[in-house]
């Protein structure tokens, strides 16, 4: 074990906001003895303060389902990969077209740009200025690194089997949060398993020796690609089905149970 990749929302994140002071420690005493960290979500790097500010992380974490890697150390973009906006158009055409009263919003490298109608009865007041009426060419300019649509009927595996026959041929599509109609669709061939490999490589670190957690399907590729990938107890089914190992549920601290256990097993060696 030479690098740990760990999910945030569902994994070691709860709805709380709140990382257990177990997973801390654990995370700390990888730390301590040379275990490379590096966190990989679907946030944006606006959206890391509970990692930064419960476990003192400063490092690299791989964002937007591997859209952006971003120094959270600097506050820096290390790396990104964009979408055009003709492939945000055709694509937003296609899922009109299937889906009955789609809303949109694009994640761009300067924030969050919502079309009107996207939050429904639940839009956060905090979130209002990003509020725009109509998504428009010109956000192209900031660099789009996710694209969302949502519906506000249905779940996320009905609306992803639906759209993804005609829109992943153009976009990567996934989601996250299954209760919701919400699909998260960004860069052809751009998944958290690319940039991790990418991450890992650069430091000479082989799928091997990498121990990846998460629970959902937007961990799917990324708990295939590690020597040690985790799906937890109680994530979807489809990350479940990807991983070769399963780690206890997230409520029982169950990365926390994993590293300990892991950490344990090197001193022994």
């Amino acid at each position: 074990m030479r690098l740990i990749a760990s999910d945030i929302d569902g994994t070691i994140l709860g709805h709380d906001g709140k990382i257990s002071n177990r997973t801390v420690e654990a995370f700390l005493a990888a730390a301590e003895a040379g275990i490379d960290i590096v966190f990989v979500t679907g946030r944006p790097p606006r959206w890391l303060d509970p990692i930064r500010e419960q476990i003192g992380h400063t490092g690299t974490v791989i964002c937007s389902n591997g859209a952006v890697t971003y120094d959270l150390g600097t506050e820096k973009v290390l790396d990104s990969h964009v979408l055009t906006w003709d492939t945000v158009e055709m694509v937003r055409n296609i899922v009109i077209e299937l889906a009955a009263k789609p809303y949109f919003a694009l994640e761009s490298l300067a924030g969050l740009h919502i079309e009107e109608g996207f939050y429904g009865t639940r839009a956060p007041a905090s979130r209002a200025d990003f509020m725009s009426q109509v998504l428009t060419p010109d956000m192209a300019d900031s660099g789009i690194v996710k694209m969302l649509a949502v519906l506000h009927t249905g779940n996320a595996d009905e609306f992803m089997e639906l759209v993804t026959p005609r829109v992943g041929s153009l976009l990567a599509v996934t989601h996250s949060a299954p209760e919701m109609a919400l699909l998260e669709m960004g860069p052809l061939g751009v998944n958290k398993a690319v940039t991790l490999a990418q991450y890992a490589g650069a430091r000479g670190i082989a799928a091997a020796d990498v121990v990846a957690f998460g629970d959902m399907p937007n961990d799917v590729e990324m708990l295939g690609w590690a020597g040690a990938g985790y799906a937890m107890a109680s994530g979807h089914p489809q990350a479940l089905a990807a991983a070769a190992l399963r780690a206890p549920r997230f409520e029982a601290d169950g990365v926390a149970q994993v590293i300990e256990s892991r950490l344990a097993a090197l001193r022994l060696a």
